[in-house]
């Protein structure tokens, strides 16, 4: 009688591959850490307008064509991932964030400013972000949405970490030497982790003490081309939905504190932190929702709170603190949720073994909503005469966001994973 054996485990960082995988995660939050700095962006514009004698409008640009290029560069990345492997990937994407720190930290104009921070950056980021969720997701089959969920942490969390650090280097040395040593150490930082960042064995599953089977079975019900399915395009609306709601949110939040409620521009300033903070945790949790309820019920969840979160703000008054922080908290929740859920979606919708170029093609959803919401952001105000009028259209979006997520944010055809 023949005995089939397991085949042999590969090893990360010396130790079983079912427990040195967990190691990939804080490795990818540190390189996430270090790309969401362009969210403290905020810290850079009042010393560079007083420096470049620019105006509030003109030093948003750099931010702004971060944010676009980021999730240009995401889909053109993940077809390359593959060829040229993810090591090599992340350290080209370090080095371009590297350069463009220490690039806009020479610039004198705006024009140059906005082509090294907004542009090189932005490559730089777009490059590098989705290498550290594809490795984990490779390597967590068994727990994608909660791996890939957690290890984005740290793309929301930057703002805590880096904001405070690069404002106390402003204050020392000025803002850029700041740029300047912020850029040296990512590019540092990221090309050493990029020597870690490898994928496993093609079908590598845990093993769980009974004999792995082929993916291929798995892989049956998946979409043939991803952007002919009905799914991709449900998720691509919703995503632009929630992050078109969400990055809204996050450009009003500390004006609406002070002009709707009333608070000091401290408090407003601080509320902020709490705010990022929900950004940040609702990551792992949206993830691990994902691996255990449908997309379509996830989504919905999310946007039902964002509705909420409307009904709150068009209610609001003069010092009700209480309700803008729970609203405001819920919209950057919302927002750091549909990071986790868009992308544990298309790993479950779609062949996860294409999920480095069928991110980066989904991953064009959040280029949008981050243009429209950021540009939206400065206009709201401008059009209606108050803050209040920006969170009908914000609730109209969370319903139309319900209405595809109920119709269109499901597997074409029934497969292992839906």
């Amino acid at each position: 009688m023949d005995i089939t054996y397991p085949p042999a485990e590969p090893t990360v960082f010396g130790l079983p591959a079912q427990q040195g995988r967990w190691l990939l995660i804080p490795l990818g939050i540190a390189v996430l850490l270090c790309l969401g700095t362009v969210y403290s962006w905020s810290v850079f514009r009042r010393p560079l307008e007083a420096e470049m004698g620019i105006s509030a409008t003109a030093s948003l640009l750099p931010f702004t064509l971060v944010l676009v290029c980021n999730a240009v560069m995401m889909p053109i990345t993940g077809f390359y991932m593959c060829r040229l492997g993810t090591r090599r990937v992340a350290a080209v994407g370090g080095a371009i964030v590297g350069l463009g720190y220490l690039l806009a930290s020479l610039a004198t104009h705006i024009e140059t400013l906005t082509l090294a921070y907004g542009v090189v950056v932005g490559i730089g980021v777009g490059i590098t972000y989705g290498v550290p969720m594809a490795v984990v997701a490779r390597w967590f089959p068994d727990r994608k949405g909660l791996a890939v969920g957690l290890t984005i942490i740290g793309f929301g969390l930057s703002p805590l970490v880096t904001a405070p650090l690069a404002n106390t280097l402003i204050a020392d040395l000025g803002v850029r030497p700041t740029l300047r040593i912020m850029g040296i150490t990512f590019g540092l930082i990221i090309l050493a982790i990029s020597l870690t960042l490898k994928l496993p064995p093609q079908d590598w599953h845990p093993y769980d003490g009974t004999i792995p089977h082929s993916n291929e079975a798995a892989h049956h019900g998946y979409p043939p081309h991803m952007m002919k399915s009905r799914s991709f395009y449900g998720l691509w609306i919703c995503y632009t939905i929630g992050t078109l709601v969400g990055l809204t949110a996050i450009g009003i939040s500390s004006p609406v504190g002070q002009e709707i409620i009333n608070i000091n521009p401290s408090l407003a300033a601080s509320s902020v932190a709490l705010f990022a903070l929900f950004n940040g945790i609702s990551r792992p949790l949206f993830g691990w929702l994902s691996d255990r309820f449908r997309p379509h019920q996830v989504a919905i969840a999310s946007y039902g709170l964002i509705l909420l979160a409307c009904v709150l703000m068009v209610n609001a008054q003069s010092g009700q603190v209480a309700l803008y922080l729970v609203a405001f908290c819920l919209f950057w929740f919302c927002l750091g949720g549909w990071l986790a859920i868009a992308p544990t979606t298309t790993l479950r919708l779609f062949n996860p073994d294409h999920y480095a170029q069928n991110y980066g093609i989904v991953f064009t959803a959040y280029g949008v909503g981050a243009l429209v919401g950021t540009l939206s952001a400065g206009q709201i105000r401008d059009w209606f005469g108050s803050y209040t009028y920006a969170f009908y259209p914000m609730a109209v979006l969370a319903i139309i966001g319900i209405v595809v997520a109920a119709t269109l944010l499901k597997p074409d055809h029934p497969h292992p994973h839906a």
